[in-house]
């Protein structure tokens, strides 16, 4: 399959004339993510991973495009777009379902800890066709199964570098591609994927920088 990388946390999938979208938020080129697609992903609420206007345009102009999120947000966007409401899905983690002829398996449930004081949301990482993995903002690592390519939370309000390089560890996964980088300048950048690359390659994963809209075959 194509993997397209936007800025921060939003990919594009596409194979065989399908294509899907995972976590179109604020931080991404979103409208042009979305331009086509015939599913999308979200993996919680947050706005750097879901860009509700952008979202809802998307799904009120096409008659075919699907959605699938945790209850909460599903219901948002039922709200938000009446049209589309039998076309928007709430996922439970341990589910499999399909989605732009792909492939879906749900793991996790609940977004890393931000503070004790904030409170916790729902948060599905996905892994689609038994290859891509989108934690969302988690370091769930998915049982039972191996992850061919890994999307790696590099940078977040909840996470440190040392629990970065250790899911990336805990994965192993061949190779891994950077998301949730849009927090970070090029001096930060360089010092976190220097320590993913390093010590990922230790246990097998070799690990590449995404440009915004860069594309590889995965």
């Amino acid at each position: 399959m194509k993997l397209t990388k936007y800025t921060h946390a939003c990919v594009r999938l596409e194979k065989e004339g399908g294509v899907l979208v995972l976590d179109p938020g604020s931080f991404s080129e979103s409208a042009e993510a979305l331009s086509g697609a015939h599913a999308v992903l979200v993996t919680h609420e947050h706005a750097d991973h879901l860009d509700a206007k952008a979202v809802v345009e998307a799904l009120q102009g096409s008659q075919h495009l699907e959605l699938h999120a945790p209850a909460g947000v599903a219901e948002q966007l039922r709200q938000e777009a009446p049209g589309a409401a039998d076309r928007i899905h709430a996922v439970d983690p341990g589910s499999s379902f399909q989605a732009a002829g792909f492939d879906i398996r749900s793991f996790g449930g609940q977004h890393a800890l931000i503070h004790p004081q904030i409170p916790m949301v729902a948060n599905i990482g996905f892994l689609v066709d038994q290859n891509v993995y989108h934690p969302g903002d988690s370091f769930i690592i998915p049982d039972g199964i191996t992850v061919q390519t890994l999307l790696v939370p590099l940078h977040a309000p909840w996470s440190k570098s040392a629990e970065v390089v250790d899911f990336v560890i805990g994965v192993r996964a061949p190779r891994a591609f950077q998301i949730h980088d849009g927090l970070l300048n090029d001096n930060g950048l360089g010092i976190v994927e220097g320590h993913v690359k390093r010590i990922g390659a230790k246990y097998g994963t070799e690990y590449r920088h995404l440009a915004p809209r860069e594309s590889v075959e995965v």
